[in-house]
């Protein structure tokens, strides 16, 4: 008899240990789920390239112009004198890129913008891989089109070497930022560093990715 209340009080156990199981599997399970390729290298990958191997005439895959990494510049000057403007400035950058910002210092001393060197004046993020991508993705779809009087970007913005750099006049373009909570616009410089070998080249991916560039007649008509 006693070994068969023995066995009765084992059963439970057994059943308690397979119930504890479960949520690990579950919480796997939405881990991968979780992990959303981005719809930009997605399409590069199916269409994008392959359309520039016809364009250029590439023989390899390989010599086809990819985007490298993009790095965003906000500069701060007011900070020489309120340091709470960089910090302020940091956490936004932070929140419209999701990657902690690195402080950037004066190189120089420069005597007429009472400018110390080595004095924290802005902040730097430098983008690669997945977020590179969604934030591109952000940037045209979303951000853009809340531009004021917006006609397109300038063509005549790269470097001669294939990369392009973009200027932002405003922050609160990025719906990460609350407008209502803003205590001074800040600009900030984006630029796409690519592979490419010329501009041309380095124009038509960033085309691909949909880069809204001005267009000619439209400059034509504005002048």
């Amino acid at each position: 008899m006693a070994k068969e209340t023995k066995e009765v009080k084992d059963k439970p156990k057994e059943k308690k240990s397979s119930q504890k199981q479960e949520p690990k599997e579950a919480k796997a399970s939405h881990s991968r789920e979780a992990g959303v390729y981005p719809r930009l290298l997605e399409m590069y990958k199916k269409d994008l390239a392959p359309a520039m191997m016809k364009r250029f005439n590439y023989k390899s895959v390989m010599q086809v112009p990819r985007l490298e990494k993009i790095s965003l510049n906000m500069g701060v000057g007011a900070a020489t004198q309120d340091a709470k403007l960089l910090e302020t400035a940091a956490k936004e950058l932070e929140l419209i890129t999701g990657q902690k910002p690195a402080i950037t210092k004066a190189k120089k001393a420069i005597s007429n913008f009472k400018l110390r060197q080595g004095v924290p004046i802005g902040a730097r993020v430098t983008l690669r891989g997945r977020q590179m991508y969604e934030f591109l993705d952000r940037l045209v779809s979303v951000a853009m089109p809340q531009i004021r009087d917006f006609r397109g970007v300038p063509d005549k913005s790269f470097d001669g070497r294939g990369n392009y750099t973009l200027g932002i006049k405003e922050q609160i373009i990025f719906r990460e930022i609350d407008a209502d909570k803003v205590a001074k616009i800040n600009g900030m410089d984006i630029t796409f560093v690519t592979t490419a070998q010329t501009d041309l080249e380095a124009m038509e991916l960033l085309k691909g990715f949909g880069m809204p560039f001005v267009k000619r007649d439209t400059v034509q008509k504005a002048n």
